[in-house]
C-alpha cells in the first residue's frame, strides 16, 4: 500500500482579502465618526496601508479592517505589522500592514519537531519550500496530526492541502 500524504501550508484567498478591504472601504466612507478625518483602507499588492488624521483614527480604521477579515473567513496572523505605532507622513498617520503567506523555514523546523515529538510514531514530516508534507502509511494517523498541529498556538495560520 501507497503511504498517504498531504501538506501543511499558509496562505488566504487574495479575492476575500480584496473584498474584506473593499467591504471596510465601505464602511469608513459611510459611517459618521470617520467623516471629515481622511480615513482610509486600501490595498497595494500584498499590502495595506491606513491613513488617517490621528493616530487613533488609524487604529480604528484597523479594527475595522480586521473585523471584515474575520468576517470574510481570514485568519488575522496573515495580517503583519498590526501591532506597530502609526507613522506620521505629512498631515496624516499612516500604518501599513503586509499579508504574510507561507511558512519560514523557522516555524517549519518547529512544526516537524511537534509531528516528531507529539504526533504518532508512523509519520514523517519534510520541509519543502515554504510548505510542509507529511507523509504516513496510515490516513488516521494524518488525521491525528492535522487535529494536534489545529491545537497548537503557532504564529502562523495553517491549511491542510493536497490530502490523498
Amino acid at each position: 500500500m501507497a503511504d498517504s500524504s498531504f501538506d501543511v501550508v499558509s496562505s488566504y484567498d487574495k479575492q476575500e482579502v480584496a473584498n474584506a478591504v473593499n467591504n471596510a472601504a465601505k464602511e469608513i466612507a459611510n459611517r459618521y465618526d470617520f467623516k471629515g478625518v481622511g480615513a482610509s483602507v486600501e490595498l497595494s499588492g500584498s499590502t495595506v496601508v491606513l491613513k488617517a488624521n490621528s493616530e487613533d483614527r488609524v487604529k480604528a480604521v484597523l479594527d475595522v479592517l480586521q473585523t471584515w477579515l474575520v468576517k470574510r473567513k481570514v485568519s488575522l496572523k496573515h495580517l503583519d505589522g498590526t501591532d506597530a505605532t502609526p507613522r506620521l507622513s505629512g498631515k496624516e498617520y499612516r500604518l501599513d500592514c503586509t499579508l504574510v503567506e507561507g511558512i519560514n523555514q523557522e516555524t517549519a523546523k518547529k512544526i516537524a519537531k511537534i509531528i516528531r515529538d507529539e504526533g504518532p510514531r508512523s509519520v514523517r514530516a519534510q520541509i519543502q519550500g515554504d510548505e510542509l508534507r507529511v507523509s504516513g502509511k496510515s490516513k488516521d494517523d494524518l488525521q491525528a496530526v492535522m487535529n494536534l498541529l489545529r491545537g497548537q498556538d503557532l504564529d502562523v495560520a495553517l491549511q491542510f492541502t493536497n490530502y490523498r
